[in-house]
């Protein structure tokens, strides 16, 4: 009969063993997200898919009242971060291709206060693309120099501000 101890320690070696069910669940969760419920697996463009994928997220989030919503960017934010910094883990490559949870971080930002009209999604999603393929001063350092998830979605948050600030701009001038 085994004693209580044993019991605990089986318990432990199965927690800590890749094939443990939670530790499946967690890599089915991360690379659920990570991918753009699958998006990132495309063989073409997957971080354009990943950004499509973010127009009915964002579409879906922005019922949230401000300052909820606001929050609600923040919390996605560092969830993205550990997400991509797991995800990186688990294809062995710091920013994978197959990793597009961060364009659609970076699309949330692009739409940010932004009339939620046609023309601004579009437009959004068209700037968002170009800055994040473009990679302007600073977001080429940032992408180069940050470690981690924390470097894979700065970046893209960056591209995010660039083209929020054309859109606004826009928004200014249409008035």
């Amino acid at each position: 009969m085994e004693n209580v101890e044993s019991i605990e320690e089986k318990k432990n070696s199965e927690l800590n063993t890749p094939n443990s069910t939670l530790q499946k669940r967690v890599k089915q969760f991360i690379l659920f997200w990570a991918t753009g419920f699958g998006a990132g697996y495309s063989p073409f463009a997957p971080g354009t898919l990943g950004t499509l994928i973010a127009i009915p997220v964002y579409y879906f989030l922005s019922e949230i009242p401000s300052p909820i919503y606001e929050i609600t960017l923040i919390a996605f934010f560092f969830l993205s971060v550990w997400i991509s910094e797991n995800a990186g883990i688990f294809f062995r490559k710091k920013d994978d291709q197959r990793i597009v949870i961060d364009e659609i971080m970076g699309f949330l930002i692009t739409m940010l206060w932004v009339p939620k009209t046609t023309f601004f999604v579009i437009a959004g999603f068209i700037l968002f693309r170009f800055f994040d393929i473009l990679k302007p001063f600073p977001i080429r350092l940032i992408d180069r120099r940050l470690e981690g998830g924390f470097g894979v979605v700065l970046d893209d948050v960056m591209a995010g501000v660039y083209a929020n600030i054309i859109l606004q701009v826009i928004d200014l001038i249409a008035r």
